[in-house]
């Protein structure tokens, strides 16, 4: 009889699930830390520019023509005594303090102050040279930058004339892209691959190679000087709308136009009663989209209405706006911000059924 002898069995230690659970907890937590971090960096170093740009529209012509100047609107403060404008200064008192006083009477030897914070307490009599002291700098934006630009640049008919051709411009892309999209994502006719293609080939050719022949054939037409050229070209859709348009009218389900065919529907109601409104999100997508680019297009009117300054969109009054006081930087950037209010507010008031617009990929039908 032989005795068999058994080595003896080490089971490893297994981590409990608990804390397993932890450790993943707290991967997570650092995950969207860092990620939340990172977002916030490039959100900070996208919005720099932008920045930049409103507090140097909030300065006065010094400060913007000083290099050594703050990056925020500072400069020396000033006090409004019985309709005079006065410097503050910091003004050292015999008890040792410092107190910011308006020079209202300036002397060689003696000067009067008056205290903006308390000006009904009367004229303070300070001995020494008025011209050692340090002015007080703070913040004081110039809102009148806004008002004045406002009033040169005319930026009411400049606005009017811009939603006028972006608003009747979206409205025509957008019929006519949604028209063209229904075609090619629901009906089957001979060759539609290959328009389709052809269609999409048109992204690729470059505006220059158009720009002449274009400006040529609305010459002869008369139309040069007004906003035909820019408005009756969009009745014809746009590439990028119809592709935008087409992948969101494939994710709708067919039973939905099968139901309606059913009722007696035929294909034009079905588009406006069954497809369209499933389309909100993908049309205000795309509305958005031309808006946005009709707000800020430049050269096309810079070429089409040169000869008609009465009625230039924004962007190209801005760029006449900039030759003029290219000396005064920061009436040019209050008067972009003032054109960049509007649409900026249309963006965030439709935010979400822009961003549900775009997303046209991975939905269930």
């Amino acid at each position: 009889m032989t005795a068999t002898a058994t080595a003896p069995h080490t089971e490893a230690a297994e981590t409990p699930p608990a804390e397993k659970a932890m450790r993943r907890k707290r991967r997570g937590i650092t995950m969207t830390i860092v990620t939340t971090l990172g977002a916030l960096l490039l959100a900070v170093v996208f919005l720099m520019p932008l920045g930049y740009g409103a507090a140097t529209a909030l300065k006065d012509k010094d400060g913007v023509s000083d290099p050594n100047a703050a990056v925020l609107p500072v400069s020396a403060l000033t006090f409004e005594y019985e309709g005079e404008v006065h410097d503050v200064y910091a003004v050292p008192m015999p008890d040792g303090t410092t107190r910011d006083l308006a020079l209202i009477e300036p002397g060689r030897e003696s000067s009067t102050f008056v205290d903006p914070e308390d000006p009904g307490a009367g004229p303070i009599e300070w001995d020494g040279r008025w011209r050692t002291l340090e002015p007080v700098t703070g913040l004081n934006p110039q809102w009148g930058n806004f008002e004045e630009a406002w009033n040169t640049i005319s930026f009411l008919r400049l606005t009017g004339w811009t939603l006028m051709y972006a608003l009747v411009s979206m409205a025509l892309t957008v019929v006519s892209s949604a028209v063209v999209a229904y075609g090619f994502a629901r009906f089957r006719f001979p060759g539609r691959g290959l328009l389709f293609g052809l269609l999409m080939a048109t992204i690729l050719l470059p505006p220059a190679v158009t720009l002449v022949p274009k400006y040529a054939v609305f010459l002869q037409m008369g139309w040069v000087g007004t906003y035909l050229p820019l408005i009756v070209p969009q009745l014809f859709a746009n590439a990028f709308n119809v592709f935008l348009l087409r992948q969101y009218f494939l994710t709708i389900p067919r039973e939905l136009e099968e139901a309606a065919r059913i009722d007696g529907a035929g294909p034009i109601r079905t588009f406006l009663r069954v497809i369209i409104p499933q389309s909100v999100p993908a049309l205000t997508a795309v509305s958005l989209f031309h808006f946005f680019y009709a707000w800020n297009d430049f050269f096309e009117p810079l070429l089409y209405l040169a000869g008609n300054r009465e009625i230039v969109p924004i962007g190209v009054g801005l760029s006449y706006f900039s030759g003029v006081y290219n000396s005064e930087p920061h009436l040019i950037l209050a008067a972009s911000l003032l054109a960049l209010a509007l649409p900026v507010a249309i963006f965030l008031a439709a935010q979400r059924v822009f961003v549900q617009g775009i997303v046209v990929t991975g939905v269930d039908k």
